[in-house]
């Protein structure tokens, strides 16, 4: 130990950042030379129940002076019953990146200032009140990323959700089935990158202001009023949307900048109205995907009537075309082949088969392989 020790400063840091967090604390005791190394680590990681310990908890009082990224889990049975965040947290100048994860109660101070956060991750953690999220936002000035999960959130309500952050680029908002929330509001003018899952079944409100940087949109809810989310969307290039969002919509949106467009089919709907909705409202499509989203389990389809005019897209711009879990049934059938006849300018077509269609696979290829084809380089892949 003793030559490790003469060792000089900057590379026992870099010792020190091989191994957990755990250890890098215990090397404090080992003597004045190492008694507070551990605290000019970059990144630290705390499981609560590794540091729910009357020593541990004192330590996680005290933030490195350096400290650029901080992960805290609490994965005990029982919630944390105080705030087990470190006050000076708050005022940390150098964190840059903050994770927290389990039953953590997030208590804001009047005293908050995180210049140099960018990314802010809060899955699972209770908030002292409905103002404290929007607190915490106000005062993190280059705020880059956030997560906001509420699955496992055990409180009755988390009340009203405020994002209001101008820098903000990416964000990701949970909300699982059996979470009472009274509405969320969002103005986010400069985000790239949106993901809302929403499925709570309560009724709340969702006002959304437009975001005109918007690149790329994933959603998966259960609102009713989906007017107010799809006209903030309205700039997005790709998009990924659940059958059952869009058929709460209505008519009126446009996607004038929309180039790839993925549609989760997953319940049961009349498919026409929905690819008809979607397709003339994205005038210049170049990429149309049929999937399902993670955990979603198809249901078929009602039927399918051809619209009375081909949607633009199809006719002038759509490029790629790809179906997975195609069964090959007749209302899925009629609607690649239709694809296929009126799509000039596709290159691609791609087949992905269900391992649970009751319709051979050489059936399904010989019944699109000879169908018309527009577009005479259109390659059709069968998988």
């Amino acid at each position: 130990m003793d030559r490790i020790s003469e060792l000089p400063d900057e590379l026992l840091v870099k010792i020190l950042m091989s191994v957990p967090t755990k250890v890098d604390v215990s090397t404090s005791i080992l003597s004045k030379r190492w008694e507070y190394l551990w605290m000019w680590l970059p990144k630290l990681e705390y499981l609560h129940r590794d540091h729910c310990s009357e020593p541990g908890c004192k330590r996680l009082q005290t933030v490195s002076h350096c400290l650029r990224e901080l992960d805290i889990l609490h994965d005990d049975t029982e919630p944390a019953k105080s705030n087990i965040l470190p006050s000076n947290l708050f005022t940390c100048k150098s964190l840059v990146i903050l994770k927290l994860v389990g039953e953590i109660l997030l208590d804001v101070p009047r005293v908050v200032s995180l210049p140099s956060l960018k990314t802010l991750k809060l899955q699972s953690v209770r908030y002292f009140d409905e103002e404290t999220l929007q607190r915490l936002l106000s005062n993190c000035p280059i705020l880059e990323d956030l997560v906001v999960d509420l699955r496992d959130y055990d409180d009755e309500s988390a009340g009203k959700l405020t994002v209001v952050v101008p820098s903000l680029q990416s964000l990701s908002l949970y909300i699982p089935y059996c979470q009472d929330i009274d509405g969320f509001v969002i103005e986010t003018p400069n985000l790239k990158y949106f993901k809302l899952m929403d499925h709570s079944i309560s009724d709340h409100y969702c006002l959304i202001e437009k975001m005109p940087c918007l690149i790329e949109a994933y959603l998966e809810v259960k609102l009713p009023d989906m007017k107010s989310i799809i006209g903030s969307i309205t700039s997005v290039k790709r998009l990924a949307i659940c059958s059952e969002a869009i058929m709460m919509l209505g008519e009126g949106f446009v996607f004038n900048q929309l180039e790839h467009l993925e549609v989760c089919f997953c319940t049961l709907f009349s498919s026409d109205r929905v690819i008809e909705l979607l397709l003339k409202a994205s005038s210049n499509l170049k990429r149309l995907d049929f999937s399902f989203m993670d955990h979603h389990v198809p249901q078929g389809m009602v039927y399918w009537n051809q619209p009375t005019t081909v949607p633009e897209c199809i006719l002038s711009s759509l490029q790629s075309f790809s179906w997975s879990k195609y069964t090959g049934e007749p209302e899925e059938r009629d609607i690649v082949v239709y694809i296929l006849k009126h799509a000039f300018h596709l290159k691609t077509a791609t087949i992905k088969s269900s391992e649970s269609s009751a319709v051979p696979k050489f059936e399904m290829l010989e019944e699109l392989a000879l169908s018309p084809r527009a577009s005479a380089t259109c390659q059709l892949m069968f998988d």
